[in-house]
């Protein structure tokens, strides 16, 4: 299964579960309004358990139907629409989901109340009750609250990168960490005349769909994106997530095998498609987070020059990707690609030669 995929199953599992947290929590609270000095009381036929099984089973199916609608559907398909659009436009279509859930709950809950199947007229009046009751308006009412924050908590999970926003909330890189990484440096081949000729706008929109049409293939080499800059974009992993499987090497074959199906698009609405190169080095760096009024988390280290040095270095030598040899000596090619060394190079800013070798498909 792609990393992509997982990544999404992992959301719909989370959402699942406070979901059903959630439908818990409100049938407490529930019970204890209704309990308290400022209430008549709870009526004849109120059960703590019913209540629990009503708002935890709306809870559940609502976040198989109408999570999976979230992560599957609106954040694909609209990721390009305005955030508060797609809040107020999930929050207003949940309200039919929500009368759905209504309808499945008083079929299974009906018939348990009466004892009588749910056909039968006795039930039938039962579920009518059910149904008209304000208790349907009051879920949907909450409901419509909590899938509000649910799609912005995933469209700020999103802004802020998968797995960076939980580390910025539970103050993994609070204290500053020293890590081992590897780092992509990547930047579309000539890109100052193409915003030439292409104008601002259109330039712009060509980035929108490069960095998009480049995402997957990142996360599905377990890559995570650091940075976007200009026409630039920085890929991070962990070292040993790197280097399994060579990751950090197949994300760019993969990256670049996906432009090439989208060809046509690119042909069709920019007369060309773009090529790109990039420069991969690995090393210790500092995590940590700094800002206050916008919080980040950043990567400092001598990593990070070098591998922007590395980048640069293709032009020169004429080709799409060069890597340090150190880090290719600890990754497995497989037999379609090739390693072919560069020699000792000394970078631009940089002492001390480095060890480069560019690859590429073999021969």
């Amino acid at each position: 299964m792609k990393t992509a995929t997982q990544l999404k199953l992992k959301q719909l599992a989370i959402i699942i579960g406070c979901w059903l947290l959630l439908g818990f929590v409100i049938s407490v609270y529930d019970h204890l309004l209704l309990h308290s000095s400022y209430s008549l009381g709870p009526a004849e036929d109120y059960s703590f358990l019913l209540s629990v099984a009503r708002n935890m089973g709306g809870g559940l199916i609502g976040g198989l139907l109408g999570g999976s609608l979230l992560v599957f559907f609106v954040n694909e398909k609209y990721q390009d629409k305005p955030y508060g659009y797609t809040i107020i436009s999930v929050s207003v279509s949940f309200l039919f989901i929500i009368a759905f859930i209504a309808v499945i709950m008083g079929l299974f809950l009906v018939p348990g109340q009466t004892g009588k199947p749910a056909f039968d007229p006795a039930s039938q009046q039962a579920l009518i009750r059910f149904l008209t009751d304000s208790t349907p308006l009051k879920a949907a009412l909450v409901w419509s609250f909590i899938v509000a924050g649910t799609q912005l908590l995933l469209q700020v999970n999103k802004k802020f990168g998968y797995g960076t926003f939980w580390n910025i909330i539970r103050g993994k890189y609070n204290t500053p960490k020293e890590e081992e990484r590897i780092f992509m440096f990547l930047d579309i081949n000539s890109s100052t005349s193409i915003a030439e000729r292409l104008g601002d706008k259109a330039y712009h929109a060509l980035l929108k769909d490069f960095f998009a049409d480049i995402t997957n293939p990142i996360l599905n080499n377990e890559g995570h994106i650091y940075q976007y800059a200009g026409d630039e974009v920085i890929i991070s992993w962990k070292y040993r997530e790197g280097v399994e499987a060579s990751h950090c090497v197949r994300c760019f074959f993969d990256m670049k095998l996906h432009i090439q199906e989208q060809r046509e698009k690119y042909l069709r609405r920019y007369g060309l498609v773009p090529a790109f190169k990039a420069g991969i080095h690995s090393g210790k760096v500092v995590a940590g987070e700094v800002g206050i009024i916008k919080r980040d988390i950043t990567y400092s280290g001598d990593v990070l020059n070098t591998a922007a040095r590395i980048r640069n270095m293709c032009k020169e030598f004429n080709v799409e990707l060069i890597a340090s040899a150190s880090l290719l000596d600890t990754v497995r090619l497989g037999e379609h690609l090739a390693v072919k060394p560069l020699g000792s190079i000394k970078l631009r800013g940089k002492e001390k030669s480095v060890l480069l070798s560019t690859v590429g498909p073999a021969v």
